[in-house]
């Protein structure tokens, strides 16, 4: 597959207004994102790239901050050379370290998880990522059903296995998140997660403990009849990929429409991870 690199240089330096662009460009197909000083890089398939989207959001952040952008196609061949020059090793909470398969084995931490991320989103380093895998290392996953959309690399799939899930069900649309969780389980060892390519409507008639979706807001809604659906009584739900405000708002009263009650929410640099619980 051959991808386009999009350079977005901003007029501000403020993170919040940095992480609504990224946001926007999530939800119209960039997969992934790299930072630098004076703004970003985005990747996107080709084929799904659209100029005119881009000029439309200049004009609905207009009021806030400017910026501009400048777009390269570049041979999918070159994707783990870009990846390898700029993953570094991640800890979380102290008791989990990501790291790829280029970098030194930590065996001390109590979670090590190996991650070739290739073109797939979810390296650990994103503040939803993370915030997802704080929420987890604080549960017991011991014998759950657990059910992981928009899975990305697997890495959280892969961390609900190391913390003694019994199996997990890990799903995502795109055809190399697919591939990707398949191999990085591979590479890690796990043998009880099972990957289908889809969104919602490959989720089996079967009942989940525990279910994780790190998205964006908008598929959540869409989505979230769906995970009730499928959540045993007290199952509990992990959501992020949103912002502090409104989305937090917006999620929590679409929640508790469908039977979740809200335990509490994570936040980091405006993204936000929050808790629910499933009580019909």
């Amino acid at each position: 597959m051959v991808y386009s690199e999009v350079i977005f240089n901003l007029s501000t330096t403020e993170e919040f207004h940095k992480d609504l662009l990224i946001n926007s460009l999530s939800e119209i197909g960039f997969d992934t994102f790299e930072d630098f000083d004076a703004g970003f890089k985005a990747y996107i398939p080709s084929s799904e790239f659209n100029a005119d989207v881009i000029d439309q959001l200049m004009v609905v952040y207009g009021d806030m901050f400017s910026f501009t952008f400048a777009a390269k196609r570049i041979p999918h061949q070159n994707w783990n050379e870009i990846w390898e020059s700029n993953f570094e090793p991640l800890q979380v909470a102290d008791r989990c370290y990501i790291r790829a398969t280029f970098h030194e084995s930590h065996p001390e931490y109590e979670y090590e998880i190996v991650i070739d991320p290739k073109m797939a989103f979810g390296t650990g380093h994103h503040q939803t990522t993370a915030l997802m895998m704080e929420f987890m290392l604080g549960e017991n996953f011991k014998g759950q059903n657990v059910l992981d959309m928009g899975c990305g690399t697997g890495i959280l799939a892969i961390l609900a296995s190391k913390m003694g899930a019994k199996e997990v069900l890990a799903i995502d649309f795109d055809e190399i998140c697919f591939e990707s969780t398949i191999e990085n389980s591979e590479i890690n060892g796990i043998n009880n997660i099972r990957v289908l390519c889809g969104s919602k409507e490959v989720i089996p008639s079967q009942k989940f403990d525990t279910i994780l979706a790190n998205i964006n807001r908008n598929i959540l809604l869409d989505q979230l009849n769906r995970y009730s659906e499928v959540a045993k009584p007290g199952a509990i739900l992990f959501l992020s990929g949103f912002y502090q405000e409104p989305d937090l708002t917006i999620i929590k009263e679409k929640c508790v429409s469908i039977g979740f009650i809200f335990k509490q929410h994570l936040e980091l640099n405006n993204w936000v991870s929050a808790k629910f619980e499933f009580l019909i």
